[in-house]
């Protein structure tokens, strides 16, 4: 008789940032596929999804992935449904407005953190590093640091087979950045779960904590975002610019909806510094990293065909709440 690992993971209920929960099933003689996993309960009271005196919620599998990390073992995403099998209110996923027309790629970014010194991994005890840019993309032992990590990470997405797309060095000297894409949205944002669950793992062995927040060290340093690349049928083929005009407008109309699922403390790192846009202003243009809204210079060279990037996303945001706004928003425009 074999015997499989199942972790069930899954969203809690903190807010405004919810996290990563998980626990295992140990079963017999699994098949592999998702649809024998069986839907499984928790306390929803530790994890501030119910109350003591009613506290079962139940976790529904929704994706399936090999764990490299352990023998014989799966990773199981769920979605958190109450006792009666209704949506529970933390479950953002069930707000995305899927219809396979949207593709997304997300770039997440994040910091490796020191839990000896609680600052970012490379940066001394007293003081600072050299200053930031020269650790973009960089290699060497005094700009590449915590790459040990990172490769453990990208192997693992791979042999898990999350579509991940890349790696590199971020601005700030143990600020990396990963980008995972898909071509149906919803499965790129449950893919951003999974890999996030596979970092926070990664780092329990190396005394080292994945920093989420936007702006983990104050003063003259690049932030973190969770950049939102994205496109539907129309921005893919239409090759008219007033389209993406008009869509882009339609993003400026609804900037205060979208900032407000964008991440928390995100008014830290949109300052208008930083490649960023102030979270107060909107703007889009051609391949300006400091908009809200980039249009890529590829969109314009394959004749306004492509994507667009939301810059604004903070490395904290739900990707659930990010892709359900876009859409909603990309939609609205579109209807005008």
């Amino acid at each position: 008789m074999n015997k499989t690992k199942l972790e069930y993971i899954w969203l809690d209920g903190y807010e405004p940032t919810q996290g990563l929960r998980s626990k295992t099933m140990i079963v017999n003689n699994f098949s592999g596929k998702l649809e024998d996993c069986g839907v499984w309960s928790f306390d929803g009271s530790s994890t501030k999804q119910a109350i003591g005196n009613n506290s079962d919620c139940l976790l529904k599998p929704i994706a399936l992935y090999p764990d490299p990390g352990r023998i014989d073992a799966y990773i199981v995403l769920c979605e958190v449904l109450n006792s009666d099998e209704t949506i529970h209110p933390s479950n953002k996923r069930a707000t995305i407005d899927e219809d396979n027309d949207f593709w997304f790629g997300f770039e997440q970014e994040y910091t490796l953190i020191d839990l000896e010194t609680n600052r970012p991994i490379g940066f001394p005890v007293n003081g600072y590093p050299a200053p930031q840019g020269q650790y973009y993309c960089s290699v060497g032992a005094t700009n590449a640091i915590g790459r040990q990590i990172i490769e453990e990470h990208l192997d693992t997405c791979i042999e898990a087979g999350l579509n991940i797309e890349g790696i590199n060095s971020e601005v700030m000297m143990g600020q990396w950045e990963y980008q995972i894409f898909s071509k149906n949205a919803t499965e790129a944002c449950d893919q951003i779960w999974a890999s996030r669950y596979f970092l926070e793992r990664i780092t329990e062995q190396y005394n080292v904590k994945v920093e989420w927040g936007p702006k983990p060290v104050k003063g003259d340093w690049n932030g973190a975002g969770m950049h939102a690349n994205f496109s539907n049928g129309v921005l893919r083929e239409s090759g008219d610019k007033n389209i993406i005009d008009k869509i882009c407008e339609g993003f400026k109309h609804t900037h205060k909806e979208h900032i407000a699922v964008y991440g928390d403390h995100n008014e830290d790192r949109l300052t208008g510094k930083h490649e960023t846009q102030d979270i107060n202003s909107f703007s889009y243009g051609v391949s300006d990293r400091g908009a809200s809204i980039r249009i890529p210079i590829a969109t314009v060279q394959n004749g306004w065909k492509g994507r667009l990037e939301d810059r604004r996303p903070a490395s904290n945001a739900n990707p659930y709440d990010v892709a359900a706004i876009i859409i909603k928003t990309v939609k609205e425009a579109l209807k005008l």
